[in-house]
């Protein structure tokens, strides 16, 4: 959108803007109003670390959207660090670069690492079509996130 400034970032992607790890981000503190992060959590060995960097580089008052793949049946996010077969990663986590499945939990962990979470779930507020528009999984759960 040309009103914003804004970069894209990815760990080995040839398009975006930036190549980095989310684990250790070349950016300054409060840096960024707002922070998109949509499924990558899940393919991050360390999530705690990643989402005390996004809570680094957020200027204080911004906000995330932290979007990562839940089991929405689970209480609790499924880890085992020693599952590491691509395969047996599949069929633990449904994918073979997964480190863990998100339980309902998900607010919670990112709560710990600092954010504050407003309670809302957004997507119950969107209708169909917006729901279609924006590419959103109808029972997923969305939360603001902010510092």
């Amino acid at each position: 959108m040309k009103n914003l400034d804004y970069i894209t970032a990815d760990l080995e992607s040839p398009i975006a803007d930036i190549r980095m790890d989310i684990q250790k981000m070349p950016f300054n503190d409060n840096e960024y109003d707002v922070v998109i992060c949509n499924h990558v959590l899940e393919h991050v060995e360390d999530d705690n670390k990643a989402l005390s960097e996004i809570l680094r580089v957020m200027k204080k008052g911004g906000f995330a959207i932290l979007h990562v793949p839940m089991n929405l049946s689970m209480e609790k996010t499924y880890e085992d660090p020693s599952v590491t077969s691509p395969d047996e990663r599949e069929k633990q986590f449904r994918q073979k670069d997964h480190y863990r499945l998100y339980g309902m939990d998900f607010p919670q962990r990112a709560k710990k690492a600092g954010f504050k979470i407003t309670d809302a779930n957004y997507t119950g507020e969107l209708n169909k079509q917006e729901i279609e528009r924006y590419r959103i999984i109808e029972k997923e759960l969305m939360y603001a996130y902010r510092k």
